[in-house]
C-alpha cells in the first residue's frame, strides 16, 4: 500500500501548542476541527492504533484547549484511547508516525512524554479519582487552576467512577467532569432546546440566582430548606436527565452536542468562569468514529486498527500462520460448553478481545459481558460457582489486577471453582507497560487453593481449558499470550491433564531448562545451541506453576549440574516457587547451580513483542548464555549475552 497523501491543513499547520488556538473564532475552531480530524485519520492510517474514539472527541479536544489554559489547567483523558487529537495539538504532531513503536509516542497519555499529560492511563475509570486528587492538592497549595477529567460512558460502568463522584460531591472541591457519551445513549435526544438549556443552566446569571435562592431557603425551617433544594434539583433532572449525578453531588449540565463547537465553547466558558464551589458534570454526546464513513459504519467504530487505506477503509493485516491463542481458547471453551451445560463465560467489556464474542454466538444465554467491572465479574462468577455452575472468567492478565481483593476474598478464601482465563499474559507489544501481563504468576501464586497453568502452545491450551472445566475442587487459572500459536493440529476437544504434573520434552544430562509457558520454544532452540557445544541439555515443560511437579523438579535437580527456570512473568512467580521448593527439599545443599529467568524489575514501554523479549533477556541466545555462565564459561566470548549480565 502506498503512503497516503497528507490532506491540506493550513490552519492546523499554524498550531504548535494549545495557546495558538486561544484567539481563534468559532468559525476558525470549526475549520481547525475538520483539519484535525483529517490529520488524525491520515496519521493512524500509516501507523495503526486507536482511531474511532479519537475521531469522536475532535471538536471536544479543540474546545477544551481553546477554553482552558493547558497545561496549567490539568486535562485528564480517561484510558487515553481518544488522546491522538490531543497529542497532535500539544506539540507532538511531527512524531505521530512513531506512535506505539519502540522509542516513539505512547498510544496513551504518558506523564514522561509531555507536560500536557498530567496523568497516565491505560486502564479505564481512573480520571475522576486522579482529577479529584489534583483538585484537592490545588486547594491545599492555594492555586486557582482548573482540573478537567474526560471520561467515556463505557468507563462510567466501573464502580471506581462512582466512588470518585460520590467523594467529589462530598469534598466540594472544584472539579469539571466531562462525560463523553458516545454509545450508551443515556441522554434525551440532543437538539436546540437542550443546547439552550445547557447554556442557561451553566450561565453565571442562573448560578447566581440559584445561589441567592439557596441563601433565602437557608432561613426556612430545615424540612422546607431540604424540600426546596430537592425540588430544584429534580426539576432540572427531569429536564436534562442528570438526576443521578445531582444525587452524587455534581452540578449537572447537558446534554450538549459534542460535535458543535458553537455549543461546546459557551458551556465550557460558563463552567470555567463560574464562582460556584463543588464539582460540575458536563454531559457531551458524541459519535465514535465521527467524520470517517468506514469507522461510523463499523460495529466497533474502528476502536483499534492496523494500517489502512484511507479511501476504502480496508485494513492491512498480515496473513496468520496459525490460529491466535485467543481464538484457540474460544474454540476449546465452546467444545466444553457443548458437552456441559453448566459451563458459562464472563468478560468485562472485552468480548472480542477475549474470544467470547464467538462463544456468545453459540451460547448467547450463557455468555455475560458485565461492562468495565472486573471486581463485579469475579464475584459474579463466584456466586455462580456456589450454585454448581462452571464459570470461566476471561479477563486480560493486566485487568485482573483490578479485581485482586475479589480474587482473594470471594474466590480463594472460599475455595470456589472459578476458572480464570488470563489472556495477554506476558509482553503485549504496542500497548506497553499498562497492558503487559507481568504479575499474574506472582499475585496468584501466593494464594492458597489456586491451581495455575501456563500453556506452552495452542494444543496445550486446549488441554488446559479442558482441565479447568473438569476441576471442581477450587479456583484454577490458565495464562496464555497475545498472538499466534505455532501451527499445531488441534483436536475437536481438549483432554484434561493430571493436576500438577509437567512433562519432559527433551532428555539430557548436564543442563536442565525448566520452562513455564510459551518460552518453551526458545528453550528448545537454546538446547540445540548448547548441544552443539557438547553440553547435553534437558528441556522440561512445567505446565503448572502451582502445584509444582515436585518429583520432576527434584529429579532435574538431582541429575543435572545447572537448572535454569524460564518464564515470561515478573520475579516472585514460578522461578521463586521453584527456588523455595528446592531450598526446603535440600536440593540446594550439594552444589546445584540455579538461575531464574524472569521479566526484569522494570516497566517496558511500547515496542514489538520480540524487541521486548530481547531487551528482557528471555530469548534463546540469552537462555543459552545464562546456562553457560552458570558453568563458568564466558558467554560473551562466544558472542552471547547472559540474561542478567
Amino acid at each position: 500500500m502506498t503512503d497516503p497523501i497528507s490532506p491540506p491543513t493550513p490552519l492546523l499547520d499554524r498550531i504548535s501548542r494549545p495557546a495558538d488556538l486561544r484567539n481563534l473564532s468559532i468559525e476558525q475552531l470549526t475549520q481547525l476541527a475538520n483539519e484535525l480530524r483529517a490529520d488524525t485519520i491520515h496519521s493512524v492510517s500509516r501507523t495503526g492504533g486507536h482511531l474511532g474514539a479519537g475521531l469522536g472527541v475532535v471538536e471536544l479536544t479543540v474546545a477544551l484547549h481553546h477554553v482552558f489554559e493547558t497545561p496549567g489547567d490539568r486535562l485528564i483523558w480517561d484510558v487515553g484511547h481518544q488522546c491522538y487529537p490531543h497529542k497532535i495539538l500539544t506539540g507532538r504532531r511531527d512524531r505521530m508516525s512513531t506512535i506505539r513503536q519502540k522509542d516513539g509516542l505512547s498510544g496513551f497519555t504518558l506523564r514522561t512524554e509531555s507536560e500536557y499529560d498530567p496523568f497516565g492511563a491505560g486502564h479505564s475509570s481512573t480520571s475522576i479519582s486522579a482529577g479529584l486528587g489534583m483538585a484537592v492538592a490545588r486547594d491545599f497549595a492555594g492555586r486557582d487552576n482548573h482540573v478537567i477529567a474526560v471520561i467515556g460512558d463505557g468507563s462510567m460502568s466501573a464502580g471506581m467512577a462512582y466512588e470518585a463522584m460520590n467523594n467529589a460531591g462530598a469534598l466540594k472541591s472544584r472539579l469539571i467532569v466531562i462525560l463523553n457519551d458516545n454509545d450508551m445513549s443515556i441522554a434525551p435526544p440532543v437538539g436546540a432546546m437542550s443546547a439552550y438549556l445547557s447554556r442557561l443552566l451553566s450561565s453565571k446569571s442562573y448560578l447566581n440566582l440559584r445561589q441567592a435562592l439557596k441563601q433565602i431557603a437557608s432561613h426556612f425551617p430545615k424540612p422546607l430548606e431540604v424540600a426546596a433544594k430537592r425540588a430544584e434539583e429534580y426539576t432540572r433532572g427531569m429536564v436534562t436527565g442528570g438526576t443521578l449525578f445531582e444525587e452524587l453531588g455534581l452540578y449537572y449540565v447537558g446534554p450538549i452536542d459534542g460535535h458543535r463547537i458553537d455549543q461546546l465553547v459557551p458551556v465550557l466558558r460558563n463552567v470555567r468562569d463560574s464562582e460556584a464551589n463543588g464539582p460540575f458534570l458536563i454531559h457531551v454526546v458524541t459519535q465514535k468514529g465521527r467524520g470517517y464513513a468506514p469507522a461510523e459504519a463499523s460495529a466497533d467504530k474502528y476502536h483499534g486498527v492496523t494500517k489502512f487505506d484511507v479511501v476504502s477503509g480496508a485494513q492491512t493485516k498480515a496473513v496468520a500462520k496459525a490460529p491466535s491463542y485467543t481464538g484457540v481458547f474460544a474454540k476449546a471453551l465452546i467444545a466444553e460448553a457443548a458437552a456441559d451445560d453448566k459451563v458459562v463465560a464472563i468478560n468485562a467489556a472485552m468480548p472480542s478481545g477475549t474470544g467470547l464474542d464467538k462463544f456468545g454466538e453459540k451460547f448467547p444465554d450463557r455468555c455475560f459481558d458485565v461492562g468495565i467491572a472486573e471486581q463485579h465479574a469475579v464475584t459474579f462468577a463466584a456466586g455462580m460457582a456456589t450454585e454448581g455452575y462452571k464459570p470461566f472468567c476471561a479477563i486480560y492478565s493486566t485487568f485482573l489486577q483490578r479485581a485482586y481483593d475479589q480474587v482473594v476474598h470471594d474466590v480463594a478464601v472460599q475455595n470456589l471453582p472459578v476458572r480464570f482465563a488470563l489472556d495477554r499474559a506476558g509482553y503485549v507489544g504496542a500497548d506497553g507497560a499498562t497492558h503487559a501481563g507481568s504479575f499474574d504468576l506472582a499475585y496468584l501464586g501466593c494464594l492458597p487453593n489456586f491451581v495455575i497453568m501456563a500453556a506452552a502452545d495452542e494444543l496445550e491450551l486446549m488441554h488446559m481449558v479442558a482441565t479447568a472445566a473438569a476441576h471442581n475442587t477450587g479456583p484454577i487459572a490458565v495464562r496464555y499470550p497475545r498472538g499466534e500459536g505455532i501451527g499445531l493440529e488441534l483436536p475437536e476437544r481438549g483432554t484434561p491433564l493430571p493436576i500438577g504434573k509437567g512433562r519432559i520434552v527433551r532428555e539430557g544430562a548436564k543442563i536442565a531448562l525448566l520452562s513455564l509457558g510459551t518460552r518453551l520454544a526458545d528453550c528448545l532452540k537454546a538446547a540445540d545451541d548448547l548441544a552443539a557445544r557438547g553440553l547435553s541439555t534437558t528441556v522440561a515443560d512445567a505446565r503448572f506453576a502451582k502445584p509444582l511437579d515436585a518429583d520432576m523438579i527434584n529429579n532435574l535437580a538431582d541429575t543435572h549440574e545447572v537448572l535454569v527456570t524460564v518464564e515470561e512473568g515478573s520475579a516472585g512467580g514460578f522461578g521463586a516457587a521453584v527456588l523455595h521448593h528446592l531450598a526446603w527439599a535440600g536440593r540446594l545443599d550439594k552444589g546445584l547451580k540455579v538461575r531464574t529467568l524472569t521479566m526484569p524489575d522494570a516497566f517496558y514501554e511500547h515496542a514489538k513483542p520480540e524487541d521486548q523479549l530481547q531487551a528482557a533477556g528471555l530469548t534463546a541466545p540469552n537462555i543459552a548464555a545464562t546456562a553457560l555462565q552458570a558453568l563458568g564459561i564466558d558467554a560473551v566470548s562466544v558472542g552471547e549475552k547472559p540474561a542478567r549480565a
